[in-house]
């Protein structure tokens, strides 16, 4: 099994700034691609950010400019930093993996728990 733990989410203020990891352990054999999506209460779950197994990123709008995503492969871990942070920030941010579990086998999907992100005006 695959487990992604995230971590650094908290209180900021409008300006300021925070990172966010999220480390995969268990059994992985390769990891396609990382990714952080964030919820905000009655919204729907949207993709901001997401780095390729080469490295490549895609942003959404809403954070392009302001949020950068980037991937340790040795250590499995994913971050993101976010700068300039807006009250409309304010989420659930998830982390996301496409992991193979062993060579030859399908990839699948995993979910972190999520970390809160607050940013106050």
């Amino acid at each position: 099994q695959v487990q992604l733990v995230e971590s650094g989410g908290g209180l900021v203020q409008a300006g300021g700034s925070l990172r966010l990891s999220c480390t995969a352990s268990g059994s992985i054999f390769s990891i396609q691609s990382m990714a952080w999506y964030r919820q905000a209460p009655g919204k729907q779950r949207d993709r901001i950010a997401l780095i390729s197994e080469d490295l490549n990123t895609n942003y959404a709008d809403s954070v392009k400019g302001r949020f950068t995503i980037s991937k340790d492969n040795a250590k499995n871990t994913a971050y993101l930093q976010m700068n300039n942070l807006k009250p409309d920030d304010t989420a659930v941010y998830y982390c996301y993996a496409i992991i193979a579990n062993s060579p030859g086998t399908y990839r699948f999907q995993y979910w972190g728990q999520g970390t809160q992100v607050t940013v106050s005006s």
